[in-house]
């Protein structure tokens, strides 16, 4: 999940409910917050697995990375173009990249890796940030039961609530938008997740404005156990830079593979 603009990501996954029709077998208060909790056991599993990430690329193909844990902070390992592995000369010369990556992190002093593995929980804290402002964000209504991809589901809406404060900018672009789940009725995990934005709204911390046409869209599905992670994330932008000149952005992606990760040994730290 490297080059995804991280607001996206975040946006697809924090619609939630603050009414709860009772429609179903549980009411929307009740799946939505059963579904938190088990989001916010896939959040502090995920840096125990590696993965396989394909992108699809803005000019047309696709790159596939391999995103290898190691000493705290993730690398990404470049392993096939357009569905092809590399060549044997490329492929050496992407191990020797890794090769040197191990090396300099075992042998980095206690400060360095403290700033490296500081930086990339920085950005887990903040998806962790708009997971709580979940019951905050949006109103729920409850639209029925159905089967998705294998899993029997509760269909839930979102709109935006009236009366929710952002706690920080990046939060703002929550007050334009609404939303669609799928809440596995067994685990409470969301099998898909969909995200649009209904009315301009400006962050005026970015000097941006996020567009009606501007959409994201997120499936999970369990990797091991109670356990589900990413599968799919496809987003499109439209946006306002400077509040003046158009900007679209796109991304696909699609993660496979998931596996434990594979410890590496450190060196003692230096001092």
């Amino acid at each position: 999940m490297r080059r995804v603009t991280h607001i996206g990501l975040i946006l697809c996954a924090t619609f939630i409910v603050s009414t709860s029709p009772a429609d179903a077998q549980y009411d929307a208060q009740t799946i939505i917050q059963r579904s938190v909790e088990a989001n916010a056991k896939d959040w502090e599993a995920a840096p125990s697995y590696d993965y396989f990430e394909r992108d699809q690329q803005p000019g047309g193909g696709t790159k596939t990375y391999e995103e290898i844990m190691i000493l705290g902070s993730r690398y990404e390992r470049l392993v096939a173009v357009n569905g092809k592995p590399l060549s044997a000369d490329r492929q050496a010369e992407e191990q020797q990249k890794l090769q040197a990556v191990i090396t300099q992190r075992q042998n980095e002093s206690a400060r360095e890796r403290a700033e490296r593995v500081a930086q990339f929980e920085k950005g887990r804290r903040r998806n962790r940030l708009f997971m709580e402002q979940l019951t905050k964000a949006f109103n729920f209504s409850f639209l029925g039961e159905q089967e998705l991809d294998g899993h029997d589901v509760y269909v839930l809406k979102a709109t935006p609530s009236s009366d929710y404060q952002p706690p920080n900018m990046e939060a703002e672009a929550l007050l334009g938008m609404a939303g669609k789940l799928w809440i596995d009725k067994q685990a409470f995990q969301w099998v898909r997740v969909e995200a649009w934005v209904i009315r301009p709204v400006s962050i005026e911390g970015f000097l941006a404005q996020v567009e009606p046409g501007t959409r994201f869209e997120l499936e999970k599905s369990p990797v091991e156990d109670d356990i589900w992670l990413p599968r799919h994330f496809a987003m499109k932008s439209r946006a306002r830079i400077f509040f003046f000149f158009p900007h679209k952005t796109q991304a696909d992606e699609t993660y496979y593979g998931y596996h434990r990760v594979t410890p590496i040994q450190a060196k003692p730290l230096e001092k």
